[in-house]
């Protein structure tokens, strides 16, 4: 569930108001996202994905609420660290770059046969 929307990484863009599948989040007046109807989240971390500037934190329950510290969540690396896991975002690593899946290697043509 959508946990935090971090005032001092916000660049205010509103992508996560744009992106989001149940509009969790409204435009704050100031320009940063507000999280208006938390109980609609459906933990998809599709926000915390499209955020640029990872200045969301999705948590991975869906039925209850954390309400954490944001300098807790930045000390372990939490805000932004769905987005950092698939590999978006300047100088990192796309997951589909290090996937070792099995079922990858019967989909994709392979160059050496």
């Amino acid at each position: 569930m959508i946990e935090l929307v971090s005032r001092q990484r916000c660049v205010q863009c509103d992508m996560c108001v744009k992106v989001c599948p149940t509009n969790v989040f409204d435009s704050g007046p100031d320009g940063i996202p507000v999280i208006a109807r938390q109980e609609d989240c459906q933990t998809c971390y599709i926000c915390e994905a499209y955020c640029p500037a990872d200045a969301l934190y999705v948590a991975p329950y869906a039925d209850r609420t954390e309400n954490p510290e944001e300098r807790a969540l930045v000390e372990k690396g939490l805000l932004g660290s769905w987005r950092r896991t698939l590999g978006w975002g300047p100088g990192r690593t796309r997951l589909a770059a290090i996937d070792t899946t099995p079922f990858i290697d019967r989909i994709l043509p392979r160059a050496d046969l």
